[in-house]
């Protein structure tokens, strides 16, 4: 359909805690464009997940999808495009780990966040269906970044110590060969 703009930090509508979104609005006609729009958006902009309020719709839907292999944010496997309409998120293990995130909203700069890493979440998908998916590792972290943003949260808000953020062109100069060896 097309691609839209993504909103930036600073603007106002990614601070505020999306709208549910109604059920019966599923598989309508303006549902239908706005997740074709996102899917068409997320695949332009190289990215790994993308919730509607990033491209200035306050619903509550967010889509991941974790092309295989090497990534922006390393190497991962695959997985395929997820809906995700209305989502809960319930911590299945609280041992955390880190990863170096970035944002198609906060673009150029990379932010070290620590995040449970096995959770579980609850959701409708495209065909009205309930669901329910455990997530761990990079998906996990994947889920609760974009679930962040249905809640108003950026994930520089997320970020500890501020000596871990940094711009992206120092991050693969200085951080990423540090990592790798």
């Amino acid at each position: 359909m097309a691609i839209r703009r993504i909103i930036r930090m600073g603007h106002p509508l990614l601070r505020e805690v999306a709208q549910p979104l109604d059920p019966n609005e599923i598989g309508g006609l303006e549902f239908n464009r706005l997740l074709t729009d996102m899917i068409d958006t997320l695949h332009d902009y190289g990215g790994v997940g993308l919730a509607a309020p990033q491209i200035g719709e306050s619903v509550r839907l967010a889509i991941i999808e974790i092309p295989g292999g090497e990534t922006r944010y390393g190497e991962f496997a695959p997985m395929s495009l997820a809906v995700f309409i209305n989502p809960s998120i319930h911590v299945v293990d609280p041992a955390i780990a880190g990863y170096w995130e970035g944002c198609l909203s906060v673009p150029g700069l990379r932010g070290y966040v620590e995040r449970p890493q096995r959770i579980k979440v609850n959701y409708t998908n495209e065909h009205r269906e309930e669901r329910e998916i455990e997530l761990s590792g990079f998906p996990a972290t994947v889920f609760q970044h974009e679930f962040d943003h249905l809640d108003g949260t950026l994930y520089v808000d997320r970020i500890g110590d501020t000596r871990r953020l940094s711009f992206e062109h120092e991050y693969e100069r200085y951080l990423l060969p540090q990592m790798d060896g």
